[in-house]
């Protein structure tokens, strides 16, 4: 309750933010209800208003221009009007805030007259093709204030953050492109075109923010803009299956919950005479559909489609396999069904869909969607691979075997309980042949006659509602598999990887070990492990093995063996110096390819002039109201979740490039029960930033916190990672912590001129080589500076006084370096597009 009376409050509190300077919407407000009023239109559209005031085709091509903005003054119904007002006071009176009154009347007006222009020039193009759309579209009339509100939200969208850019945009036109296709009426086309124009001219109206160079900027928000548009291709036919006025291209199902005029009776007596005949044909049809459990059942798999979109939005493959083949059955069925409308499959009566006036145009259309989401699917199949552990999977299906398997058991033995009930009186064959028809929609059996058809309030509940039972139970258990933990491809052996780690030791960065894309090789004893992937023939490490400090030797050993045997070049990356030693050892050669920055907090004090800019940032938090607090990213509240995420994809945008991972983590990363989120956050519970925190584990035990993720609001608090760092470091060392480590930065170090000791062990063409190397990373690293900042994240870092430890990439052949750095390289940006990577050669060469 308390967390619903916070939202509450916030609600509130936007609706007074926004209200307060925004005069022209309360004003635009006050003249919709007065017109409402005075044209006695309060309930729908006078006759008068219809005529004179209503945007259609008629009004403009007798001239009446002035419609274009006189529509949006009033609305088509009592609802319409409440409607209005609720989106004026959340969406339009904030808009108006933030982007000021005089844009927000430029918007409105603008995006009013050009979407209602887009709509009427589509509603002229159309009766070309679909005669029917195109003329209920020509006699149609449209009024809403909707429609400017919906545009200058579209306008506001272009100055806003990233994430929420991308969302408004996205989920805004599938939503209204959605309506557009299904209802089809003259003012969905206005409320899209309104949005069209809001997405071509904001930039023009408000400032254009930071934008990224794809429409997704990071994987996850990626799956959530796919799940967007997945979801609003499984609501589009529920919309229009319950609009009995829907006459969209696409508007197939609106026919498929008519009333039923007949009884099982009459419809029998009807195709005594003859079974052939329209009426009994229709009859038996509209029976099937008939019915509240009839309904819901055609609806389930738009619902099941629904519980897909969530998966897809959680990265689960499962979900990306089952959303795939769903759109290959819904194209199958749009073939069968232009076979049957258009290209003569059937007899010229079939009542495929109710459609009295198939066309080419009308058949063909229901296509597009489908083939539409298919591609997009295909072509981010690569974000999701995130699967559940087998035995998920396998409980999954288990109970998916035992639930058809049981209802049609019951449903067997209560048929033939209540077989009087019917109106043929079924036996046990043809209850049991029945039943894979109630697992199905309604509308995809009317090919096949009914054997029985219950006639009575027992055999109808259970003939109608067998179905939805079925579906329910599958919705909810493919929902529950997706709330399962999985953390990678490989679930089952990160499970396994993790509970070692937890239960033994290892260093402050094998909790990177758990993350996705890693691939695991276990020792013979099954105590140890190492975390590695395999790009372009090279098993490249995630720092050092897990497992018993007296068996690291053997661990190497053991995994270099393993790649070997498999053709792949070992190489063990950002490793502390005990895996060096013993690789030198071994006849390796070392380079060293970052710095660990690490604070013992046993010494703890910030205290001295080297700590002046810490205690800076501690005070001005103290003064502004900022604090930092706790949290678990997955549990979370969404109002804090979602700043963290916008803060994320606002970081990414102003980079330009996608993301870094491997020994990088990302929102991905700290979406773990484990990982540990300090926050700052004010007085009105704005987060300012973010950093997370990894567990150490030392004999099973938390030693110490590694810090991976940071983040700032760029116009908010300025000191705040300093204010985070140190505040974690000091609420650390009071639960007891060794040590906090700030974690490394690729392909920076503090400089040593030393040069290689004389009594290192390496032969004295490796040490020439390792000198090369490392002069190479040097100009790379300062190459890279300007986009990624490794250097002065490094120095950003010695703010704290941290002791430095050098972490290294060891390999056996010198001779696969190229190899090597290819697949650094690759695992650091594995998505980098070539517009992407020309962006980087142009930046690098401006730095220089």
């Amino acid at each position: 309750m308390t967390a619903v009376r916070r939202q509450s409050r916030r609600v509130a509190e936007l609706v007074r933010f926004g209200v307060s300077g925004a005069p022209a919407s309360m004003t635009l407000l006050v003249v919709i209800w007065v017109l409402g009023a005075a044209t006695s239109s309060l309930t729908g559209p006078s006759g008068y208003v219809e005529r004179h005031f209503a945007a259609s085709v008629p009004a403009l091509e007798q001239g009446r221009v002035w419609t274009l903005l006189t529509s949006g003054l009033w609305a088509p119904s009592l609802a319409g009007y409440l409607a209005a007002t609720l989106m004026v006071l959340v969406v339009a009176a904030p808009v108006e805030h933030r982007i000021g009154s005089s844009r927000f009347v430029a918007a409105a007006a603008s995006t009013q007259v050009c979407g209602t222009l887009f709509a009427l020039g589509l509603a002229a193009l159309v009766r070309t093709v679909d005669e029917t759309w195109g003329f209920r579209l020509h006699i149609g009339t449209a009024v809403s204030p909707t429609t400017w509100i919906i545009g200058s939200a579209m306008v506001a969208a272009a100055g806003m953050t990233t994430l929420w850019r991308r969302r408004v945009r996205v989920g805004g036109l599938a939503l209204l492109l959605t309506l557009a296709l299904f209802s089809g009426h003259l003012i969905d086309l206005v409320r899209l075109g309104a949005a069209v124009a809001g997405l071509v001219i904001g930039p023009w109206i408000v400032t254009r923010s930071a934008r990224g160079t794809h429409l997704a900027g990071t994987r996850r928000e990626g799956r959530v803009l796919v799940a967007l548009v997945v979801a609003a291709g499984a609501i589009g036919p529920v919309l229009a299956a319950l609009s009995p006025h829907a006459v969209g291209p696409l508007a197939v199902l609106r026919e498929l919950f008519r009333g039923v005029p007949w009884t099982p009776a009459e419809v029998r007596e009807l195709c005594a005479t003859d079974a052939t005949a329209l009426d009994c044909r229709r009859g038996l049809l509209e029976l099937r559909l008939g019915g509240v459990g009839p309904t819901i059942l055609s609806v389930m798999p738009s619902l099941f489609l629904l519980v897909l979109a969530d998966g897809l939005r959680r990265g689960r493959r499962f979900a990306w396999i089952a959303a795939v083949a769903a759109q290959v059955v819904l194209l199958a069925l749009s073939v069968v069904d232009f076979g049957i409308r258009y290209a003569g499959f059937a007899d010229e009566q079939t009542l495929f869909y109710g459609l009295d006036s198939p066309n080419v145009y009308r058949t063909a259309t229901p296509f597009l969607v489908p083939i539409a989401i298919l591609l997009l699917l295909l072509a981010t199949r690569r974000w999701f691979t995130v699967t559940a552990p087998r035995s998920v999977i396998r409980t999954l299906w288990v109970r998916i075997a035992a639930l058809v398997a049981g209802v049609g058991v019951a449903y067997v033995a209560l048929g033939m309980l209540a077989r009087g009930g019917f109106d043929r009186e079924p036996n046990l064959a043809s209850l049991a042949a029945d039943y894979p028809q109630r697992l199905v929609p309604p509308v995809y059996l009317q090919w096949l006659d009914p054997r029985f058809l219950p006639d009575s309030a027992p055999t109808t509940l259970l003939y109608e509602w067998t179905g939805v039972l079925v579906w329910a139970v599958l919705c909810v258990s493919v929902a529950a598999t997706f709330l399962a933990p999985a953390h990678g491809e490989r679930s089952d052996d990160t499970e396994r990887a993790r509970t070692l780690l937890t239960t033994g030791t290892g260093s402050p960065l094998s909790w990177m070990t758990t993350w996705r894309g890693n691939r695991y090789w276990f020792a013979p004893d099954g105590r140890s492990y190492v975390a590695y992937r395999v790009i372009a023939g090279v098993a490249l490490t995630t720092g050092d093995p897990v497992g018993p400090p007296e068996s690291l030797r053997a661990n190497v050993t053991g995994f270099a063996d393993f790649a070997t045997a498999n053709g792949w070049t070992p190489c063990f990356y950002s490793v502390t110096g005990n895996l060096k030693q013993a690789t030198d050892a071994m006849g390796w050669t070392a380079i060293q390819v970052a710095e660990e920055t690490v604070l013992r907090l046993d010494r703890l004090q910030f205290t001295g002039k080297k700590f002046q800019d810490v205690r800076t940032a501690l005070n001005r938090a103290a003064k502004s109201g900022v604090t930092a607090e706790w949290i678990r990213f997955p549990d979370a509240p969404l109002s804090l979740t979602d700043q963290i995420t916008a803060i994320s994809e606002e970081w990414v945008a102003d980079k330009g490039m996608p993301e870094m991972g491997f020994t990088l983590g990302g929102i991905d990363e700290i979406d773990d029960p484990q990982v540990r989120c300090l926050i700052a956050v004010d007085e009105a519970r704005t987060v300012h930033g973010v950093t997370s925190w990894m567990p150490v584990y030392r004999d099973g035990r938390i030693v110490g916190w590694t810090l991976d993720f940071m983040r700032r609001r760029s116009e908010g608090f300025r000191p705040a990672m300093e204010f985070l760092i140190a505040s974690a470091a000091q609420s650390l060392k009071e639960e007891g912590a060794e040590f906090v480590s700030l974690s490394g930065a690729p392909l920076a170090t503090v400089q040593n001129d030393a040069g290689p000791a004389d009594d290192d062990p390496q032969p004295r063409d490796q040490v020439t080589l390792a000198v090369l190397l490392d002069r190479l990373l040097d100009v790379l690293g300062r190459t890279l500076e300007p986009v990624y900042g490794f250097r002065s994240l490094l120095a950003f870092k010695a703010k704290f006084q941290p002791d430095y430890v050098p972490m290294y990439m060891t390999f056996a052949d010198p001779a696969a370096l190229p190899s090597i750095g290819n697949a650094v390289g690759r695992a650091y940006l594995p998505e980098v597009s070539v517009g992407q990577g020309m962006r980087l050669v142009r930046t690098m060469i401006r730095s220089r």
